[in-house]
């Protein structure tokens, strides 16, 4: 059985879930909405306070899906209950992240400045320290995308390994080269 899948999900006071028979679930908790269509084949549960994922069959597609299915229902719950969050941080001399609106502005050291509008369900915040290297923090319930908003904008500047210029998630580390050496 699968490690994962069989674990239940605990649900907390002020969260609702709903089934539909077309196998929608429905989460709704203090931060808002979320919902996922499930494979039909996947059975979810509630009993009381917890939600309940089973598989119907051991075939290999069933045991793949039931952990995912599990996975992605939990992250809803605790979306709707916490939220999630990631920092970004822009290092490298006369990077500059700022946020107008629901549109985040960035000069990432090439000609032109870099305009990238926010989904709905997604606030950022863009704090510039004297000092510091400018963070970008990323706040949201959809924890699938929040990190797809996270991994675009890292995109646009990549860390590069020699003087470790770019955006990158805060904490992260990176693994610097050594350069070149002079010639004797």
């Amino acid at each position: 059985m699968s490690r994962i899948g069989k674990l239940p999900i605990n649900l907390s006071n002020g969260i609702e879930v709903s089934v539909s028979d077309q196998n929608l679930v429905t989460v709704k908790g203090p931060k808002g909405t979320l919902s996922t269509q499930v494979d039909k084949d996947i059975i979810v549960k509630q009993e009381e306070n917890q939600i309940i994922v089973d598989r119907p069959t051991e075939q290999k597609r069933h045991k793949a899906m039931h952990g995912l299915y599990r996975s992605l229902i939990n992250n809803m719950v605790e979306g709707v209950t916490k939220g999630y969050q990631e920092k970004l941080e822009l290092v490298g001399v006369g990077y500059k992240a700022a946020m107008q609106g629901k549109v985040l502005e960035l000069s990432l050291g090439y000609s032109h400045n870099i305009f990238m509008t926010m989904p709905e369900e997604v606030s950022a915040t863009a704090v510039t320290e004297k000092g510091k290297a400018p963070v970008i923090t990323l706040e949201s319930n959809d924890k699938q995308l929040i990190g797809q908003v996270a991994a675009k904008i890292r995109s646009l500047r990549k860390v590069e390994p020699y003087k470790g210029k770019g955006i990158r998630f805060v904490g992260e580390v990176v693994r610097r080269k050594a350069g070149k050496t002079a010639s004797k």
